[in-house]
């Protein structure tokens, strides 16, 4: 009787709604220890709930006993139970980040805490529902909280950049819930398991039109090229520990929704779109990459890498049912989000220490703040494939795949992403390695933010060494 009411599954949700909360009542700029006491106890439950499902299978909750179609049921497989390992690993890292990165009267981290917390109950909701319509409610709360986020600091090219995104996820949002819509007209549900084995080849043209207004709009929220014009202000202009968690999480979620409608209940509909999003995903990758390349601002220069780097996560669309597709897309989910979590890290630090916001004025760096870039280096690594990086196990295995199916421009994209991502990292670390100006000082700045960023990035390349388990989480699929 009690096992329900202590289900990881429904703390996951509930935990990060409760430290946010008590964050709020607290006070502007405080509840940074609950929140990583919280943050903490989510990475047991998300570790324990993957191992229950890499036992048994797929794990549900019928919410107040009430399920589906009137109520409200929880889902977690092999790939929403890896999904929240990322989303627990990346946030409390980063929680400690914030704590030593805002100061108490800093107007950027007045509501960090509970937006912060809102944000994480919201992911951890998206991928544990298993309807439509919750799916487009835990995205808005997604949205709302990140876009609160990125406007939090209250400067004019702040607030220019959250509008743009403000407009961009209700855009977005919109399109997916008319597709919503559509096809509950069709079906009478909205229930992804109800409609798996109801959508087939001779579906109505209606949820044709539905499965390409739920996909563009997701497109458009996860900044997939020519939909990214948001996203380089957004990540590029808000303190670290928001671009990290919007660059590592947020981008991921709206994927992780285009790539459960596609392999759930649209899987008879959706792949005509194929080709199209693995083409949008190499136009992703060059143009991303030659804009971080001629990019002046650190930020801004990992914001374009952002664009370059989701582009890989398209390319696997046409390949989905050969084996090791998945795999490949998911390490590259996991590879980006901890390198790029530790890079915007190790971008506010390198900012914080010397003042200067621009790669010309890292020079010295190396010398002065080691750690830093070494942790960016990693980071880097990571970015680039090289071995052994989970960057370069993502990017073995989507080439690996790619032969097997006979599809080699795939696999020449990726080496030459790959070859592009070196560019613009090295372009970085040869400016940091460059004498100190005698003009040039340095501020302190406490140690944490420097090892923080290094857990991340150190986690990025150590990954690709332990691949076989997050493997092996994936093979407990619904």
């Amino acid at each position: 009787m009690l096992e329900p009411l202590f289900d990881p599954l429904v703390w996951l949700i509930l935990l990060p709604l409760a430290w946010a909360t008590l964050a709020f009542v607290l006070g502007p700029g405080r509840g940074a220890w609950p929140a990583i006491a919280g943050l903490a106890t989510q990475c047991w439950l998300a570790i324990e709930l993957a191992q229950k499902v890499g036992a048994g299978g797929v794990t549900n909750h019928v919410v107040g006993g009430w399920g589906a179609p009137l109520g409200i049921d929880l889902a977690v497989d092999g790939l929403s139970a890896a999904m929240l390992l990322l989303t627990q690993a990346v946030a409390l890292p980063l929680a400690i980040y914030a704590r030593s990165y805002f100061k108490l009267n800093d107007p950027a981290g007045t509501w960090f805490w509970p937006l912060m917390g809102f944000l994480i109950a919201g992911l951890n909701a998206l991928f544990v529902s298993a309807d439509l319509f919750n799916l487009y409610v835990t995205l808005e709360l997604v949205g709302l909280a990140a876009v609160g986020l990125v406007a939090a600091g209250g400067g004019a090219q702040q607030v220019a950049a959250a509008l743009r995104y403000l407009f961009a996820t209700l855009v977005g949002s919109g399109a997916y819930l008319l597709g919503v819509a559509l096809i509950y007209g069709a079906y009478g549900t909205v229930s992804i398991s109800t409609l798996l084995p109801l959508v087939t080849n001779d579906a109505p043209r209606l949820v044709w039109i539905a499965g390409g207004l739920m996909v563009s709009g997701l497109m458009l929220k996860t900044a997939l090229f020519p939909f990214h014009f948001w996203l380089p202000p957004a990540h590029g202009g808000a303190p670290a520990p928001v671009s990290a968690l919007l660059s590592a999480l947020v981008v991921k979620a709206s994927f992780y929704l285009i790539l459960r409608l596609w392999l759930g209940p649209l899987q008879t509909v959706l792949p005509a779109f194929a080709w199209l999003l693995a083409m949008l995903g190499a136009a992703a990758i060059f143009w991303g990459s030659w804009q971080a390349i001629r990019a002046v601002k650190l930020k801004r220069l990992i914001a374009y890498s952002t664009v370059a780097q989701l582009g890989y996560l398209f390319l696997i669309f046409p390949m989905l049912a050969a084996h090791g597709a998945l795999e490949a897309g998911v390490m590259q989910i996991f590879a980006h989000g901890l390198a790029k979590a530790g890079m915007f890290a190790a971008a506010g630090v390198l900012i914080k220490a010397t003042g200067q916001d621009t790669v010309a004025g890292l020079a010295g760096s190396v010398e002065r703040l080691p750690v830093t870039m070494f942790a960016f280096g990693l980071a880097g690594m990571t970015l680039m494939g090289l071995p052994p990086s989970s960057g370069f196990l993502a990017k073995w295995l989507i080439i690996e795949v790619a032969l097997a199916q006979g599809h080699w421009i795939i696999a020449m994209v990726v080496l030459a992403g790959g070859l592009l991502a070196a560019v613009y990292v090295l372009r970085v670390l040869r400016q940091a390695f460059l004498l100190t100006p005698a003009s040039a000082t340095l501020t302190p700045v406490p140690r944490m933010l420097e090892w923080s960023a290094f857990a991340l990035a150190a986690a990025s390349v150590l990954l690709g060494l332990r691949g076989v388990e997050l493997m092996r989480l994936l093979g407990a699929m619904a």
